[in-house]
């Protein structure tokens, strides 16, 4: 069985989020998702998520690509990841491209392409803008 692994917050869950499980879950037999705590979103990442963690877990587990989602609370957890979960590719967004190659010891890492019209942080700004026209 092959396994594949990928990281990410996935909050306001949209039609980009799923196409990138779904390349990711083309790739293998098993997709593990290691999503981002709200502890580790705000210290790390400088970032508050609309929906709790719990919430974004039960939302990603949801999907038929997805076959197990765990915690992600540090940067360095990723190597152990693999190991421990005997993963045999990486996958992440391009807006990674290069940061991860360090995988490349411990398996394969596949950089996916974004799909390029929607994201979270667009979402939120469109919202925004919205809400100053209503005003």
């Amino acid at each position: 069985m092959k396994k594949v692994i990928t990281y990410g917050t996935f909050d306001l869950l949209h039609y980009g989020h799923v196409n990138l499980l779904e390349k990711a879950k083309s790739l293998g037999d098993y997709l593990i998702v290691v999503l981002s705590t709200d502890e580790f979103n705000l210290k790390e990442k400088n970032k508050t998520c609309y929906f709790k963690y719990k919430e974004r877990k039960r939302l990603l587990e949801a999907i038929r690509y997805v076959d197990l989602v765990i915690p992600e609370t540090c940067w360095e957890q990723k190597i152990s990841d693999i190991k421990e979960f005997k993963v045999d590719t990486f996958v992440i967004g391009d807006d990674w491209k290069g940061k991860f190659d360090y995988l490349e010891e411990y398996c394969e890492v596949v950089y996916l392409p974004r799909t390029p019209e929607i994201s979270t942080t667009q979402i939120k700004n469109d919202f925004k803008m919205k809400l100053q026209q209503a005003r």
